[in-house]
């Protein structure tokens, strides 16, 4: 099977083909850092890793920008509020995004910052004006919308009703409704840069326009986000760029959904969002991976602490079949099985159904699915008085590719335990010896307030970190 994408812009699944065979250029619309990322954020920052993450072990040299938005209305006011100015709100909300993006487990990433780029945008502009796709009007640049007939194709959206439609504002400046800002003019006290239509600062949408161009090309293979960005965002996008450049801005584009809060949209007005920062210090972060990939990214996720904390017992049953095998594999000689090539079979057949579920527009829910089938399995085969070293590590090698991609499984916990826990646990071996079972409990509670679960087993005593 080969990969198929759901395309929004045909609104159907499409079999994918990179521009340049081996390589696929993809951009993901980064937060405006005024403040801490909230759990909506992550979602798009998780599921557009995880597809980077199978792209790469599927042969292709990933090109992957996430832009970050460092000038906008929101990070004005907010440096009004706190008395300071943008570019240290910037940094400010830049470094806690990088690092709250490490903690969740997001590989490395090249991340451009609209002021780093204001040039590349005027020239954009600029390119506009001359096309005569955009207008200037007393300081302020317009996109030109009747010029683009295409205006509408991704996000579906019928222009005649919008024009009546509450979410078009009445703006004398502008030639028609639709239109909308490429350069604001500075109101006294903002930031700005010059330009040739005086002093101001880029709208939301050619920024994005700027830095695909800049970063990857004319034309890329992936554009990704949030559905919430499909209009006006993405589609002021395809404009700019498809007008400029009369080449299609991106081969496939990719929306993830909406996150709900206790069946509620998550919203500032209901007051029921929060930060990344006080999921990740609540309940770590693959547990807050595993609750985004539990379900296909197209469709609506529902937060609540019930459902969190279903996620973090399920990946717990994981992580322990994990240590199980590991274990197992630390105290076992080459020995002959039972059924061990119906055992490699029935691996192997999990790992196909693993590839095929993420072929199938990335279904992360069935591909977790086959990860808990690898799991029943191996707790199956542990369950044998004998079992060879090359079916455990079989077992593992599976876990671990299939790790590679979702990114949910603990890492392993590589160092020596120190004096002091090694002395206990020699000494509840001992008083289990001689059979006294308070001081082993006693011994087992201590270790429990030290971080270190002990798990007796037919194989000997196993530990694990909480």
């Amino acid at each position: 099977m080969t990969l198929k994408i759901y395309n929004t812009l045909t609104r159907q699944k499409e079999t994918f083909h990179s521009i340049e065979p081996g390589k696929v250029k993809m951009y993901v619309c980064g937060p405006t850092v005024y403040d801490y990322i909230h759990i909506g954020n992550a979602r798009p920052l998780i599921f557009f890793d995880l597809v980077r993450r199978y792209l790469t072990a599927s042969g292709y040299e990933v090109n992957y920008i996430v832009n970050i938005t460092d000038v906008e209305d929101k990070m004005i006011r907010k440096a009004e509020q706190l008395g300071t100015d943008v570019p240290a709100i910037a940094d400010q909300f830049i470094a806690a995004f990088l690092e709250d993006s490490r903690a969740l487990g997001i590989q490395e990433t090249t991340h451009p910052r609209v002021t780093d780029n204001i040039a590349e945008i005027i020239a954009f502009i600029e390119g506009l004006i001359a096309k005569d796709y955009a207008y200037e009007s007393g300081g302020d640049v317009y996109f030109y919308t009747d010029k683009f007939t295409e205006y509408g194709k991704l996000s579906k959206q019928n222009l005649e009703e919008l024009q009546f439609g509450i979410r078009v504002e009445i703006d004398e400046r502008k030639r028609n409704p639709h239109d909308f800002v490429l350069w604001k003019k500075a109101k006294a006290g903002e930031i700005h840069w010059s330009s040739p239509w005086g002093e101001g600062r880029p709208g939301w949408h050619i920024e994005c326009s700027a830095m695909v161009r800049k970063y990857l090309g004319d034309t890329i293979d992936i554009h990704g986000g949030g559905q919430d960005l499909q209009f006006p965002h993405h589609e002021c996008e395809v404009a700019q760029s498809e007008s400029l450049t009369g080449q299609p801005m991106a081969h496939y584009w990719m929306h993830n959904g909406y996150i709900n809060i206790n069946n509620e949209k998550m919203s500032k007005s209901l007051g029921n969002g929060f930060n990344v920062r006080e999921m990740l210090n609540k309940v770590g972060s693959e547990v807050i991976r595993f609750f985004m990939l539990s379900a296909h990214y197209r469709n609506p996720l529902n937060y609540s602490d019930d459902v969190v904390q279903q996620a973090k017992n399920s990946l717990e049953r994981l992580n322990n079949c994990l240590a199980n095998v590991k274990h197992r594999l630390q105290i076992t000689n080459e020995q002959a099985g039972s059924a061990s090539d119906e055992v490699v079979q029935t691996i192997s057949a999990i790992g196909d159904r693993f590839k095929q579920k993420m072929d199938d527009d990335f279904n992360t829910a069935d591909a977790v699915t086959a990860m808990f089938d690898l799991a029943n399995e191996a707790n199956r085969y542990l369950q044998q008085e004998r079992v060879e070293q090359r079916i455990l590590k079989l077992i593992l090698e599976q876990f671990a590719s299939m790790n590679e991609i979702l990114g949910i499984l603990q890492e392993t916990q590589s160092e020596l335990l120190d004096e002091e826990i090694e002395s206990l646990i020699e000494q509840r071996i001992e008083a289990r010896t001689t059979k006294n079972w308070a001081k082993a409990d006693e011994i087992r509670n201590l270790l429990i307030d030290k971080g270190i679960i002990l798990e007796d087993t037919s194989q000997g005593i196993r530990w694990r970190r909480k």
